[in-house]
């Protein structure tokens, strides 16, 4: 029996080290954290959106560019495996309105209890609050722990160490470097899923800081999404926002900005809007008679005052033809990305290339890598999980193949 040693208690590493455990595998889950799992808890306060109910092909084409790569992993790991696997666990799952998969208890716990219990009952033993720091010139594992650093000789590792987002929970993407000076190439980690920072007026961000905009549709070249967005202090954020986040960080780094197009009414079209604007408005203020005739939420209104001020042309002094096309082409510029501290996920990271179809390092045999330290990212929505779980399923698979070859 082979001892394996997986790094980082998140869902590639826990999933990495059921199925080393189930293949006959002793393993152990080393993590620098006191606990197991503790960026999976954090994704599941906002209700544990584990997966996508859409169809496989088009589930697939949200990781764009990183799909050849991920595509065998996640069709033998699919939505409906991993609903399976959560129902194993005492954990039924359903759809909601918008395709997504939760859990029906809405929480991360239950699941994460229930799967430390199989894990432990399979044999898995956890080292925790053992943060890895390398390799010594055996190559064996370095680790620090409270009681000092200690070397772990192992038969295979699988990292799983996360990206750079939320270090607190333990992501904090000290393992660049390590991987790096192996000779492993690794983009650099930037925020993914993230906020961005626009320069609001004091006037607006006072007033509608934390206010949501439903139904709206966003626009970035060529590239456009429906959804919510929410304005934030500092700028804005939310589900259509992510989405964008690929298109809009490249611009953001790129020339220092980003031009964001918002429609509010993106059902309806100019000739329609400009029918409903030409209307008298009579001795209503002109909010009133826009929130009445287009039906327009006071933060969608206040963000067409935004950008009338920014042409030096007041809101009011525009035509209906005016109204109607600055309510579906709203330009806000966006200054900033949120930092990767504070962002959902992490775009970069090690080179897919670098990996070959068993997720083993090519440069360092008998290393796997799994999770979002691999350079892919993809929208909220059930992608990031789903990613994380068939990486680490495939990963422990590949070590399987490889002990049993070696």
């Amino acid at each position: 029996m082979s001892d394996v040693a997986v790094i980082g208690a998140g869902p590639a590493g826990l999933m990495a080290a059921e199925v080393l455990a189930s293949g006959g595998a002793r393993v152990t889950v080393y993590d620098s954290m006191p606990s197991a799992g503790r960026k999976f808890l954090m994704a599941g306060r906002g209700g544990l959106n584990l997966t996508h109910s859409e169809p496989l092909p088009d589930f697939l084409a949200r990781y764009r560019e990183a799909m050849p790569h991920l595509r065998a992993a996640v069709e033998a790991f699919p939505p409906d495996g991993l609903r399976d696997w959560s129902a194993a666990l005492g954990q039924l799952t359903f759809v909601g309105s918008s395709g997504r998969v939760f859990p029906k208890t809405f929480k991360a716990s239950p699941l994460l209890r229930a799967w430390l219990r199989r894990l432990d009952a399979a044999g898995v033993q956890f080292a925790l609050r053992h943060r890895w720091t390398g390799w010594d010139e055996l190559g064996r594992l370095e680790f620090q722990t409270p009681d000092g650093p200690i070397v772990v000789a192992a038969s295979a590792t699988v990292l799983a160490l996360g990206g750079a987002s939320w270090p607190r929970l333990g992501s904090d993407g000290a393992w660049v470097d390590r991987l790096a000076a192996k000779g492993v190439a690794v983009s650099r980690l930037r925020p993914a899923n993230s906020g961005f920072t626009v320069a609001w007026s004091e006037l607006f961000r006072d007033r509608f800081e934390g206010q949501p905009l439903k139904g709206v549709a966003l626009t970035v070249g060529a590239h456009a999404v429906r959804g919510e967005a929410m304005i934030t202090r500092g700028g804005i954020e939310g589900g259509a926002i992510y989405a964008l986040s690929a298109e809009l960080r490249e611009a953001v780094l790129g020339i220092g900005q980003a031009r964001l197009t918002i429609a509010l009414r993106p059902d309806l079209d100019i000739a329609a809007l400009t029918t409903r604007l030409s209307g008298t408005r009579g001795k209503q203020s002109l909010a009133n008679f826009l929130r009445k005739a287009a039906q327009l939420s006071p933060v969608g209104i206040g963000l067409m005052q935004e950008a009338a001020i920014a042409t030096g042309r007041p809101l009011a002094t525009l035509a209906p033809a005016e109204l109607a096309h600055l309510v579906n082409a709203i330009p806000v510029q966006l200054t900033g990305v949120a930092p990767i501290d504070r962002a959902i996920s992490t775009a970069g990271g090690i080179a897919l290339d670098e990996l070959d179809d068993r997720f083993m390092l090519r440069k360092l045999p008998g290393v796997f890598a799994a999770g979002e330290m691999l350079d892919w990212e993809a929208p909220t929505g059930g992608y990031l999980l789903q990613a994380s779980f068939a990486t680490g399923a495939a990963a422990g698979r590949g070590v399987l193949r490889w002990l049993e070859k070696s």
